[in-house]
């Protein structure tokens, strides 16, 4: 069978570079023992080196032709070929409810809602690696008072250690990217209740975001329309602050402040 065309639609750039693949595949054993799911495995580039490890290894992949590619190419993967869309996947059922890796070549394009998948099913994953966009990965590693410290940024590292592993020339891909890439490995940290309610935290993260440049004073106002607030809650030390300066605990903090005013 011919090579799989990358598509466009699909945000397809398949690595041809097999050394940076065994070193994205060498990633998930910061989490061993546990099974792997790959997302978007192209032509199995980095599925090659994932299957020689000794756990179980599932690949989810929505590209038709990517899946009868791989259903040739990978006689011992067929029963593990998902072909699907993960966004729209149950996690619970793709290893019965267990514990897995995420890992894959993500593309561009839909990278941030397969984080934000993650974070809906983070006591599925304790371990997430990959290649993304450079500029993704420098805002999920940020730390605050950067400017690339933003919504992502927060919400990601409430709930895992981040760390920006290596840096990838766009010159590896077919066709290649416009953007240098970044490999990442995300690790679930000690933290199982945030201390705040946790969709009002994310209210806060995202609202203040919006108006990233203005005081806090300002941009939580458009939290209270239509309610009264106390005439002392923007009176407040952290009021004069913005959004980018403020740390995950001083988020929940924040978030136990609003939350006083709602209710």
């Amino acid at each position: 069978m011919k090579l799989v065309r990358p598509k466009k639609n699909l945000g397809q750039h398949f690595l041809i570079d097999l050394s940076i693949a065994k070193r994205i595949a060498d990633t998930v054993d910061a989490c061993p023992e546990l099974p792997v799911l790959e997302v978007g495995p192209g032509m199995g580039v980095l599925t090659q080196y994932l299957m020689e490890k000794p756990r179980p290894v599932k690949v989810v992949e929505i590209d038709t032709e990517s899946v009868e590619y791989l259903n040739e190419h990978f006689p011992r993967l067929r029963e593990n070929i998902l072909g699907e869309d993960f966004l729209r996947m149950d996690l619970d059922k793709v290893f019965d409810g267990k514990q897995f890796v995420l890992t894959g070549n993500y593309p561009y394009d839909i990278s941030s809602q397969i984080f934000f998948k993650m974070l809906d099913n983070k006591d599925l994953i304790p371990c997430c690696t990959g290649m993304i966009q450079r500029e993704v990965a420098q805002r999920m590693a940020s730390a605050p008072g950067n400017k690339a410290y933003g919504i992502l940024s927060v919400l990601i590292q409430a709930w895992y250690d981040v760390e920006y592993l290596f840096t990838v020339d766009e010159n590896v891909f077919n066709p290649p990217p416009k953007v240098k890439s970044a490999v990442i490995r995300m690790t679930r940290n000690d933290v199982t209740d945030l201390g705040c309610d946790e969709q009002l935290f994310k209210r806060v993260v995202k609202t203040v975001f919006n108006q990233r440049r203005k005081m806090l004073r300002v941009s939580l106002k458009q939290l209270f329309a239509g309610r009264e607030v106390s005439p002392d809650f923007y009176q407040q030390d952290i009021m004069t602050r913005r959004p980018e300066q403020l740390s995950v605990a001083e988020f929940v903090d924040l978030t136990n402040l609003v939350a006083a005013q709602l209710t």
